[in-house]
């Protein structure tokens, strides 16, 4: 009876194993198959359309000669990262940058303009420093980052967009921004903000950074590659005020030249007194970019000592090796013009465009 017994169910605990064995093998397959799949067709971190979290900081690629190993370290030559005539050939990033404080009624006209240049987007990463703001900025510019992100043409998307944001706690009511006593002021807090957004922001891959103002109203859809062709440090165009009979009325006053009587009289000056550009109550003796010949040609260059930022082109290298825009005294600046004359004091190249026409919203 054993003996029967056991041949009777030999049989099935065989067909057991098969069918242990048989399942192992097609999970096995399965499995193989899914981890394949990922791998070669990316469904693991597939990004054709980004969520709106997303779109607030994301960055589609990164170009520069980089390289990661498997416990996280992260190799960057940086000798790579040029800045050239042909940019545009050279497929070299920009990093655009605009700090801004309750700026939404100029963000229309401002994301219009950018979207018209005609450098390709793939190549421009934008970022934002709000500060002090009380109204839907930041909404406006989380809609636009996903705008701009998201577009279905590869090369309409553009490199990366961040948002940061920075109280300052500094309230100046918009009818005194221009007031000359309140200038130096007002000036250091604006030059804290640029340093926050450009720490924050300038990555490994950017070539050149622009300083944007977010109420210029028309500038040439050509303007990157122009400026670019220059091929200098740091170079802006002339920036005039809107005018409704289109009459010719500088605005940005802060793109200037030093003369032998504004050096003289500087020798006997405070070094803590901050010169100002554009009012009646000292009167430095510079020659200002608005002044200057237009007829010239538009890419006729001249050496400049102070600079706004308007529209401010800077070979990143300018800022990587320390040029920044100092909040204290430089040479009787602050800010931008501080900036133009410490990037000088480091043997940097300095340049405006008098014949290069921008043009600026009627406001302050």
């Amino acid at each position: 009876m054993l003996g029967l017994s056991t041949e009777k169910y030999t049989p099935v605990r065989g067909n057991k194993r098969l069918t242990i064995i048989l399942l192992a093998i097609i999970s096995f397959i399965i499995l193989s198959v899914l981890t394949f799949s990922r791998a070669t067709f990316g469904l693991s971190s597939c990004r054709t359309l980004r969520t709106f979290n997303e779109a607030v900081a994301f960055s589609t690629s990164y170009t520069s000669s980089s390289s990661s190993s498997s416990h996280g370290s992260t190799f960057v030559n940086l000798n790579d990262i040029e800045a050239t005539a042909n940019a545009k050939e050279q497929q070299e990033h920009v990093l655009i940058l605009t700090p801004l404080k309750n700026a939404s009624p100029y963000l229309p006209r401002y994301f219009e303009l950018i979207d018209r240049m005609t450098y390709p987007k793939h190549l421009i990463s934008i970022a934002f420093l709000v500060s002090d703001t009380n109204d839907d900025t930041v909404d406006l510019l989380k809609e636009q980052a996903n705008v701009f992100l998201n577009r279905r043409d590869p090369e309409q998307r553009y490199h990366h967009v961040a948002i940061y944001e920075k109280d300052f706690n500094f309230e100046l009511p918009e009818d005194k921004r221009h007031t000359f006593e309140l200038q130096p002021l007002r000036r250091s807090y604006m030059a804290r903000s640029r340093n926050y957004l450009l720490t924050a922001a300038l990555r490994e891959e950017h070539a050149w950074v622009l300083w944007l103002d977010v109420d210029l109203v028309d500038y040439p859809a050509t303007i990157m590659e122009d400026l670019m062709s220059v091929d200098v440090d740091v170079v802006v165009p002339n920036c005039l005020r809107e005018t409704e009979d289109n009459s010719f009325w500088g605005y940005d006053k802060n793109n200037w030249q030093e003369t032998e009587q504004s050096l003289a009289m500087q020798k006997d000056l405070d070094p803590e007194y901050v010169l100002l550009e554009g009012y009646y109550e000292f009167l430095t003796n510079r020659d200002l970019m608005v002044d200057m010949p237009t007829h010239l040609g538009k890419l006729d260059k001249v050496p400049l000592d102070g600079v706004g930022a308007t529209f401010t082109l800077v070979k990143s290298v300018v800022h990587r090796e320390g040029a920044n825009f100092p909040p204290y005294v430089f040479q009787h600046q602050v800010e931008t013009e501080g900036f133009a004359k410490m990037a000088k004091a480091m043997g940097f190249g300095v340049y405006g465009l008098p014949g290069y026409l921008i043009y600026h919203t009627m406001n302050g």
